[in-house]
């Protein structure tokens, strides 16, 4: 006899951080009469990696989830991104070669403190009528299309419990509980990257008065403010991010390609960390008498991956539950913004009576997609050519002029539902991609051939390019069209040394299993 019960829930949302509660709070606001339960593992959500919002996700945080407030309350309003750059001859870190905004950007961006947003949100979704479990550990979830989900989960006694619901959320992050449940999970080889971060205290700011006053020069040729910008300390194969947080502590790390550097020896994680970002002028100065913060220094090797299945007739992953790519630009929460839209779309859908299949087929279609063209486009090989002051300035220009012409336009011209598309997907979006995926190939292979001729970085010192920030306005396409005429001025005086030589294959590294992240 077939079981007809009813689930017990409309909704399991698995992970009660950003993603997880995001996507319920969109599914509440389209539906206040849908029964949602989030199991949430931590009595306490933590702070990690995704500090730094871009313009896409504070539109989403902003506009679309209404947090404008809270964030202007608890949280730094953030003066774009700026990149510093040395070589043997910037001894001094006024001397390393600079590119930011010279004056404050034009549209919102944050540096939140992820424990404190995720909590609000959580406690948003709560009251707008999720029912909230915590210390809970799911422990398997039977799918079944189109019928029943089974989601099986331990609490802090350790009593076995399990719930049905007719669709299931993976908001697990990095656990990526179905994705590795399932077999979908898929490491990205030919990304090879780690990543050492912690929270520090005792960080000089590069506001600060006395840096000011010993450095005239280089304080007065930025309007803007330096210090609340995601600074981004650039070498060989390497970066570091340094991101204040409101109430003194700063966020810093570094990430790598493991193909090209490593993290260098030392008696401790945090000690490792420390040395390599002592390699970098501008480190030495605002490091010179800080220090990182005992028990909450991270690793985490093979940092990308991505999921075969986003979506079934049943379950949708949300955020790092359905892949991640590299924290360069920060797209971690514009992943968010994109994967829980497209969930609550899909599930609002299926409620009202809408066909399921086309919709997950779609879902499925669009979010690979996007996934595999964002890496191509953006990050495939960067780490050779990011610490070049000339190559990574123009990169830099144009993957911002056009993200602002392609992507954040979008949803401030035609409204917040375009955020259910996911970037690179739509059928107008081939040609940027072709075109994004061509000129980083192309400064990917003069990195190397400046290697090889020992000219990479050369302009690493005693260079500044302040920029003026983009708008959407008639400008912005004439400033893409320039920014295309100074690549191929520079395929001209250089690139052609490597037009007809064969490019060297990049090595990838064997990755055997994906750990997760503590």
């Amino acid at each position: 006899m077939e079981n007809t019960r009813a689930p017990d829930w409309d909704v399991i949302v698995v992970g009660g951080a950003l993603a997880g509660s995001a996507t319920t709070c969109l599914l509440l606001r389209r539906n206040p009469k849908l029964r949602v339960l989030i199991l949430e593992r931590t009595e306490r959500l933590k702070r990690r990696v995704g500090e730094s919002t871009v313009e896409i996700s504070a539109y989403f945080l902003g506009r679309v989830l209404g947090l404008t407030d809270h964030l202007l309350e608890k949280h730094l309003p953030k003066q774009g991104m700026r990149f510093w750059f040395s070589n043997e001859d910037a001894r001094g870190f006024d001397r390393c070669s600079e590119t930011g905004p010279r004056y404050n950007v034009r549209l919102p961006g944050y540096q939140v403190d992820r424990a404190v947003l995720d909590e609000h949100v959580l406690a948003t979704a709560v009251a707008e009528g999720a029912v909230l479990r915590r210390l809970v550990r799911v422990r398997t979830i039977a799918l079944a299309e189109g019928g029943a989900q089974a989601v099986e989960w331990e609490d802090a006694a350790d009593t076995r419990h399990t719930a049905t619901a007719r669709w299931v959320v993976d908001a697990s992050g990095v656990a990526a509980l179905l994705a590795r449940q399932q077999g979908w999970l898929q490491p990205n080889t030919e990304h090879p990257t780690a990543t050492c971060w912690s929270r520090w205290t005792g960080v000089r700011s590069l506001d600060d008065r006395t840096l000011a006053e010993k450095y005239p020069a280089w304080a007065s040729r930025a309007n803007g403010i330096r210090s609340t910008a995601t600074n981004h300390l650039t070498g060989y194969g390497w970066w570091a991010w340094i991101i204040p947080l409101k109430g003194g502590d700063v966020s810093i790390g570094v990430v790598y390609d493991q193909r090209i550097t490593e993290l260098p020896p030392g008696p401790s994680l945090g000690a490792r960390l420390k040395a390599m970002l002592m390699t970098h002028p501008l480190a030495r100065e605002l490091l010179a008498t800080a220090a990182w913060q005992e028990g909450d220094v991270h690793f985490r090797r093979n940092l990308a991956y991505s999921s075969s299945t986003h979506a079934t007739d049943g379950a949708v992953l949300v955020g790092d539950a359905a892949g991640f790519i590299d924290p360069f630009y920060s797209p971690g929460m514009d992943w968010i913004s994109f994967s829980a839209s497209a969930a609550a779309g899909l599930i609002t859908d299926s409620f009202r009576g809408k066909p399921v299949a086309p919709r997950v087929a779609r879902h499925n279609a669009s979010f690979a997609l996007s996934y595999d063209r964002w890496f191509r486009a953006l990050y495939r090989d960067k780490y050779y050519y990011m610490g070049d002051f000339e190559l990574m300035t123009l990169a830099f220009q144009l993957d911002l002029g056009l993200y602002y012409l392609g992507i954040v336009s979008q949803p401030f011209q035609h409204g917040t539902r375009v955020l259910e598309t996911p970037p690179f997907a739509h059928a107008n979006s081939n040609g940027p991609f072709r075109l994004m995926e061509f000129y980083n190939r192309r400064l990917v292979a003069i990195a190397r051939c400046r290697q090889r001729r020992g000219t990479w970085g050369r302009q690493n010192a005693g260079r500044y390019f302040g920029f003026i920030s983009y708008e959407f306005n008639r400008q912005l396409p004439v400033r893409v069209l320039g920014l295309l005429g100074r690549w191929l001025m520079l395929e001209l005086r250089e690139g052609w040394r490597s037009w007809f030589a064969a490019a060297p294959a990049a090595a990838t590294l064997e990755i055997k299993s994906l750990p997760i992240l503590s």
